[in-house]
């Protein structure tokens, strides 16, 4: 009795350990929400589509286009491509939570992201991300993968 009273807070321990290091520097639940950038799309419902090739030629880092424009309540489809030879991602957010959490990302470069306001795609690759922009305002998207955004792989988001 007395090993298993100490084998099963020892194994609770190691799982939250591992949920912890699985995604370092997101929080649970974090950008699933309602954001002052918007919300989760559904996928089943109308959407605006909006192509964003990933690019790397010549050593210059970008997003084509790096500047949209979207109306409140649009729910716009992102569809994906990575035209480059190294990974890349798009992270939605706003321009203050992209810095930061580009931040963490110097501190844990090998994070990756597959969340509702994010995608990382290998070379060649393509994906999509649903996004529903409930609110007016100014947003950023980047590439927070250590030097990309710092190499002028980001753009805005004008939400009317």
């Amino acid at each position: 009795m007395k090993l298993r009273s100490l084998l099963v807070p020892a194994a609770a321990a190691v799982l939250v350990a591992g949920a912890a290091l699985a995604a370092p520097g997101h929080k649970p639940g974090e950008g699933h929400g309602d954001s002052a950038y918007g919300q989760p799309g559904t996928p089943k419902q109308p959407s605006r589509v909006v192509q964003i090739v990933m690019s790397d030629a010549e050593g210059k880092m970008q997003f084509i286009p790096n500047r949209i424009e979207i109306k409140t309540g649009e729910q716009v489809k992102f569809v994906l491509r990575n035209n480059g030879e190294l990974d890349h991602e798009i992270v939605l957010a706003t321009l203050q939570e992209n810095l930061k959490h580009a931040e963490e990302m110097r501190k844990n470069p090998d994070m990756e992201h597959d969340d509702p306001n994010a995608k990382r795609l290998m070379p060649k690759k393509t994906g999509e991300i649903v996004w529903k922009f409930t609110k007016p305002g100014t947003f950023d998207f980047s590439c927070l993968i250590p030097g990309h955004r710092e190499a002028g792989m980001f753009g805005t988001i004008v939400v009317k």
